[in-house]
């Protein structure tokens, strides 16, 4: 039976999603039941919405009935953010299809054979060049969700190179996690959260270049020894058998060969001056405010433009081209149910009246504890609030007015609440289900929920530990200007 192109989800993953997503939508709705609603008094300043702290009040409970809990799915569409929701699907169906297409008519391969013929001696500093491109993305420019449009590649450069798609996920969408969160000018995040706290803009990176750098180190060590461990022994990967058959798209790859061919070189190079587009894109955007709202779709048509263009060059024929893209959204059908799920999560608490309760009352404790405990519940209270919304921006907006007042209150100086937000809110991201970006990405690949988890759950704990370490250093030395 010949393998089908592209990304497949596996009716394994897929089903361990959905249960998964659906106990979670359950329990926002019986949230909505049980806690009081309530309501802080939203102000627009300088033309972007914040809180006013002092303002929290009761309110009527919104009549929202639990048969609406089941729709949420196809409700959320309609929402503030379905727009959002429906660009994001399109834009993973561009970049599947395209990526489907390079992998049927044997452009991917050859791409990636390149690459392993000149690294095939170098390896793991190829794996750390690029683990470390990708975390400087995050950390300067706040690259994240466009990465997943890359995924695909760097799970096909693993499996050449004699690894796994964890691997190739870590190098990839975790890295650029790992500098998303250790933020050195990350205008999403850090950005945001300064505005709001009134700090010039991008301060206090003499203490947040070495968390970088540590943060790096720590990340290299976990994912390099779980890359030799895979090498020497390949049945002791967590997704073994269930990589066995994308694993052999790529076994045995002769890049002098796959090189040979005028076609595949012009399909390549076709295809690799769209790549410079989308990575000029990715660096311009966060730079221009009237592009980075378009950023992702565009950097979404680059690659199904790339990717089309260069399957006819390859002159494989239409015919093949067009079944390469079918079978690419084919497998990625599944991944649509599964977005809409997890932004519904969100949704059903809005829609039930109870998001500011929920963050009321994980703010009222903090008036009476210490400097470093009130750095430790800022850092815990983003983690918390992640789980129900993914954005940092948004994130900032909602919590930040809130934060700073009782951050002042108790001494802990603003610079060192801006670092515990950006802790809390970044290293959850590819923790949380409700995280479409993480969904996005399994779902490219042939890694379930459970497994990742399982993965990365170490990789969290050292994390969290070195983090910890540093809002201590942050509170002891009065982290500033203030």
């Amino acid at each position: 039976m010949e393998t089908k192109a592209g990304a497949q989800i596996s009716r394994r993953a897929f089903l361990q999603s959905v249960v998964i997503l659906f106990v979670l939508m359950m329990i926002a709705g019986v949230l909505t039941l049980v806690v009081p609603a309530g309501q802080y008094t939203r102000l627009e300043i300088d033309g972007r919405e914040t809180i006013d702290p002092n303002s929290f009040r009761p309110i009527e409970r919104p009549y929202y009935p639990i048969w609406r809990w089941f729709l949420a799915p196809i409700e959320v569409l309609g929402s503030e953010t379905g727009l959002n929701v429906i660009v994001i699907i399109i834009v993973l169906f561009f970049a599947g299809g395209a990526f489907a297409v390079l992998d049927k008519t044997g452009t991917i391969q050859a791409f990636i054979g390149r690459i392993v013929q000149r690294f095939r001696r170098q390896k793991y500093r190829l794996l750390w060049m690029v683990s470390l491109a990708f975390m400087f993305l995050g950390a300067t420019l706040g690259t994240f969700e466009e990465v997943v449009l890359l995924v695909p590649m760097m799970i096909a450069l693993s499996y050449s190179l004699g690894w796994d798609a964890l691997v190739g996920l870590g190098m990839s969408i975790l890295a650029t996690n790992m500098g998303f969160s250790a933020a050195i000018s990350n205008p999403y995040t850090l950005g945001v959260a300064q505005q709001l706290a009134g700090l010039p803009l991008f301060s206090g990176a003499w203490l947040r270049i070495p968390i970088f750098l540590v943060i790096y180190l720590v990340f290299m060590i976990f994912l390099s020894s779980y890359a030799r461990k895979i090498e020497r022994h390949p049945s002791a990967s967590l997704v073994y058998e269930e990589d066995n058959n994308e694993r052999k798209k790529f076994e045995g790859l002769d890049a002098s060969l796959m090189a040979a061919s005028p076609a595949q070189r012009r399909a390549m190079a076709f295809f690799g001056f769209f790549l410079l587009l989308i990575f000029f894109i990715m660096i311009v955007a966060p730079l221009l405010p009237a592009l980075a709202d378009y950023a992702l779709p565009i950097v979404g048509l680059l690659f199904l433009i790339g990717g089309l263009g260069a399957g006819f060059l390859t002159g494989a024929g239409g015919r093949i081209v067009v079944r390469g893209l079918l079978e690419g959204w084919s497998g990625l059908a599944p991944s649509i149910p599964l977005i809409l799920m997890a932004a519904s999560i969100r949704y059903i608490i809005d829609s039930g009246g109870v998001t500011d309760t929920i963050l009321h009352a994980a703010a009222t404790p903090f008036k009476q504890l210490g400097a470093f405990p009130a750095a430790l519940v800022i850092y815990i209270l983003a983690l918390g609030i992640e789980f129900f919304i993914a954005s940092g921006s948004a994130k900032a907006f909602l919590m930040m007015p809130i934060l700073l007042p009782l951050a002042d209150l108790i001494g802990v100086t603003r610079q060192t609440a801006v670092l515990a937000y950006l802790f809390g809110d970044g290293f959850s991201n590819l923790a949380y289900p409700t995280n479409p970006v993480l969904l996005i990405s399994l779902g490219l690949t042939v890694v379930s929920y459970p497994k990742w988890i399982r993965w990365t759950a170490t990789l969290w704990l050292w994390v969290f530990l070195v983090t910890v370490i540093f809002l201590g250093i942050a509170v002891a030395v009065r982290y500033g200007p203030f």
